[in-house]
């Protein structure tokens, strides 16, 4: 990698050095340790690792593919996607460009589902199956069912699921078209932004995230009608449906679901901005696990 003086020195400080000054003028937002995270992966290291087991010159090969994981960060393609994981609460998620980008907020969704009474759960828009397979793995003896309407995020769904050893089923639907069953946990992580609030999203966002995971291409509350709308046929006695939200939403989705019947909770994430509703359908008091 070239330095930014012009000069080209294979040396590890000096390629990471200038992978940080390249991210940086790039208008990444936190260069220095997005650099590391790209020179582990060029040198095939863990990067708790990389203070310690990094060469002192880097091969030729290895530049090279530095050069190219730090160009395509300069373009702002997410991390996750040049390295292929995002972390999400125990475990490590196989990502594409074909999926959403598993974030830490919706792990509110996760620690408030297993809080719940459970055996069967049903994940709307599923994605990588981040949600369900971290809910499934908590329970191994629970089954689930996630759906989307996208076949590569299923592929990359039930990858996910074979390679963690969690056992859940995937299917291709449309929210509830294409479902049958009753379920005692509905999930869902729908697309929620406005399309008037797209242009102000991030470039990792806007420019390399499905953009059919992220907005309705409406007023960003589109799914949260059709969940609330079909959610009782699917639910067993006393069912409940935890969905994430934007965190301005809480009001307007928390509505939609009292007036489907439901009761409802509106949860915060851990900066305490409303992110998760809780309903619950039936006339019994919840149960919790």
């Amino acid at each position: 990698m070239t330095q930014p003086n012009g000069a080209d020195d294979g040396g590890f400080r000096a390629q990471l050095a200038a992978a940080v000054a390249r991210l940086t003028q790039a208008g990444v937002a936190d260069a220095p340790r997005d650099a590391r995270l790209l020179m582990a992966h060029a040198l095939d290291l863990p990067v708790t690792r990389l203070g310690i087991d990094a060469p002192a010159r880097l091969t030729p090969a290895q530049q090279a593919r530095l050069a190219e994981l730090i160009a395509r960060r300069a373009s702002r393609q997410p991390i996750s996607q040049i390295i292929g994981r995002r972390a999400f609460w125990k475990h490590d998620f196989h990502v594409t460009p074909d999926t959403l980008d598993p974030r830490p907020e919706t792990e509110t969704l996760v620690q408030a589902a297993l809080r719940l009474d459970w055996s069967s759960v049903l994940d709307l828009g599923t994605g990588t199956g981040a949600i369900l397979i971290s809910l499934l793995a908590e329970r191994p003896q629970a089954g689930g069912l996630g759906t989307d309407i996208s076949d590569a995020a299923l592929a990359v769904a039930r990858g996910n699921a074979a390679r963690l050893g969690v056992k859940a089923d995937f299917t291709r639907a449309d929210w509830f078209d294409g479902v049958t069953g009753r379920f005692d946990l509905i999930v869902s992580n729908p697309p929620y932004i406005a399309l008037s609030e797209m242009a102000a999203l991030s470039p990792e966002v806007r420019e390399f995230e499905p953009h059919g995971a992220l907005t309705d291409f409406g007023d960003g509350l589109s799914a949260y009608r059709r969940i609330a709308a079909g959610a009782a046929r699917h639910l067993t006695p006393n069912g409940a449906v935890l969905v994430e939200i934007g965190w301005q939403q809480g009001q307007a989705v928390a509505r939609l679901f009292a007036e489907a019947g439901a009761s409802v909770r509106v949860l915060p994430d851990l900066d305490g901005r409303d992110r998760v509703i809780e309903a619950h359908f039936g006339p019994d008091p919840v149960k919790t696990a």
